[in-house]
């Protein structure tokens, strides 16, 4: 097993007693932009890299429940599979998809889905 020490432009994280590699990200920002961070930092008393890790973890979470949605509605994927593209259980995905007024549920997608079990 490689040493994650030796491992370059990357951090190491450690959360119960487990080593997290991160990589490194560096981006400019719109003042406004910045000044809103400031106000997050503040009000989730967060350190500025835990807060940017945060928000783009959830922003991303956010984009692939998206996906999912986006792709089931245009038929392109199955029920299950967007369930997986979103990372979320079936049951989860079905109550996201019913807020967003999808359904899916025909003859197809039912065998589609069934195959996919």
């Amino acid at each position: 097993m490689e040493p994650l020490a030796t491992r370059t432009s990357e951090t190491l994280v450690y959360n119960a007693n487990i080593a997290y590699a991160m990589g490194t990200i560096s981006t400019r920002v719109p003042d406004d932009l910045e000044g809103e961070l400031e106000e997050y930092l503040e009000a989730e008393r967060l350190d500025r890299s835990t807060a940017v890790r945060k928000l783009l973890s959830e922003g991303l979470e956010e984009w692939r429940r998206e996906q999912a949605l986006k792709r089931l509605a245009a038929d392109e994927i199955t029920f299950t599979k967007a369930a997986q593209l979103a990372e979320m259980s079936v049951w989860e995905f079905a109550q996201l998809a019913k807020d967003h007024d999808i359904t899916w549920v025909s003859g197809d997608h039912l065998e589609d889905d069934l195959e996919d079990l």
